[in-house]
């Protein structure tokens, strides 16, 4: 054990309690939205799951704009380079700008089609088309958060996000309930209240690096060099979650292709899957922060230390939680449905869930770590390799005709295929690129 590195502990908590905070708090403006137009009826909840759906595919894969920019204003300050992490700030909104209008417009042309996709059936379809398209006019201000994320996190400050991400969720509920029980509103009062709530937390943010920027006394107007290094890194970020994206669709098309019991007992494991994962993305962010600004510093063998106290505590996290999952597995079909072939058929599946648990654990974290090196080009690569490795597997499982249990193996080797990519990259020392990039 590297006793340097339980000099860390208390800097990681410091980081990710608050990050963990405010990663549950994001996924909080769909499912206040869910619980609230489910009252309004079955057609207006049907409407608001495809466009929900929509959004946050199409948001998650804008995520690389937190991590790019976490990882380089975390540089920036560990090099003492107050300016450059504020040009950082400069960049980062000029690219949520810029995409955020692209988006909107995408939505907008875009809406009538996507929907038609998801197989939006005539009772739902109008519900669908018009929380899509209100909510489409959110799209700039929340890329806007995601820069405002990751500016906080690479100032090392997780505290702001977490304030901001919940405040924005309870005046999303208050302006919903009064819109809808007030006004008499439906389904476009939950829509316009996520997209004022969007706008509100997104004017925060800006307040918030504007004056960062000002007080550094650093030009709000773009530079072509450093808007070209962003763009750079922006896109191996975004190839990495696309392809992950990808792969975990062909997942869930795979499932559901296998037939009703299987798709839902997929779509159960699936959300306990990604909700455990929200956790230990907690650490990832935390990882982002601190070795972006330890190679700043140029602090190496610090970095070293640190990602390995993470990794410690990632391992911890993913055995405690396999443990918990075959511990609720018995009672946690029960909890989502009454079928008793998707109960058992869900039993089995969670047992690949709960064994997968530990070495999910370290491949989030260090993916958190090379991030926060700036080591995005090799992640990419690294990611699309691993979708290259489980896609065959994913589509011969539909040509043999196998049970979901299968899948879920393809599903293992991803993960497997990810933990050599990011474990070699790590136990190497190319990643440690010190000083200012």
């Amino acid at each position: 054990m590297n006793p340097r590195g339980r000099v860390y502990d208390r800097e990681i908590a410091r980081l990710a309690v608050p990050a963990l905070g405010s990663l549950a708090a994001e996924p909080l403006y769909i499912l206040v939205d869910t619980a609230v137009v489910g009252h309004l009826g079955t057609r207006e909840l049907g409407g608001l799951a495809i466009a929900g759906t929509l959004l946050t595919t199409g948001f998650f894969l804008f995520n690389f704009l937190a991590y790019g920019t976490t990882a380089s204003v975390a540089r920036a300050l560990g090099g003492g380079d107050h300016r450059g992490a504020a040009s950082h700030a400069v960049h980062g909104l000029w690219a949520a700008g810029v995409l955020g209008a692209a988006l909107l417009l995408g939505w907008l042309a875009f809406a009538s089609p996507a929907v038609d996709a998801m197989g939006a059936g005539a009772s739902v379809r109008s519900f669908a088309l018009t929380y899509l398209r209100i909510s489409a006019l959110g799209s700039p201000a929340m890329l806007i958060m995601l820069v405002g994320m990751g500016y906080s996190r690479g100032l090392q400050n997780t505290s702001t996000p977490l304030v901001i991400a919940l405040a924005a969720n309870a005046a999303n509920l208050i302006v919903e309930l009064i819109l809808i029980y007030g006004a008499g509103w439906g389904i476009e009062a939950s829509a316009w209240a996520t997209v004022w709530a969007q706008w509100g937390g997104a004017a925060v943010y800006l307040a918030v690096m504007v004056r960062a920027v000002r007080a550094a006394g650093v030009s709000l107007r773009p530079r072509m060099r450093e808007a070209r290094a962003m763009a750079t890194m922006s896109a191996h970020l975004f190839l990495r979650t696309g392809s992950l994206l990808a792969a975990l669709t062909v997942a869930t098309a795979v499932a559901a292709r296998l037939g009703t019991v299987p798709v839902a007992a997929h779509q159960i494991a699936f959300q306990l899957w990604s909700f455990l994962a929200l956790v230990l993305d907690a650490i990832a962010i935390a990882g982002q922060a601190m070795i972006g600004m330890l190679l700043g510093a140029g602090d190496a063998d610090g970095a070293r230390a640190a990602a390995a106290r993470m990794v410690r505590w990632g391992v911890v996290a993913g055995l405690a939680f396999g443990v918990g999952v075959v511990a609720v597995r018995p009672v946690l079909g029960g909890a989502f449905t009454a079928d008793p072939a998707v109960r058992a058929l869900l039993g089995d599946v969670l047992w690949i869930v709960a064994i997968l648990q530990p070495i999910n654990a370290i491949v989030f974290v260090l993916d958190g770590v090379l991030i926060g090196a700036g080591d995005a080009r090799y992640l990419a690569a690294a990611m699309g390799a691993a979708s290259i490795a489980f896609l065959p597997l994913a589509f011969a499982v539909v040509a043999v005709d196998a049970s979901l249990p299968v899948l879920w193996g393809a599903i293992g080797v991803l993960m497997l295929v990810r933990l050599a990519g990011v474990g070699s990259r790590f136990a190497g020392g190319r990643w440690q690129v010190v000083g200012l990039r």
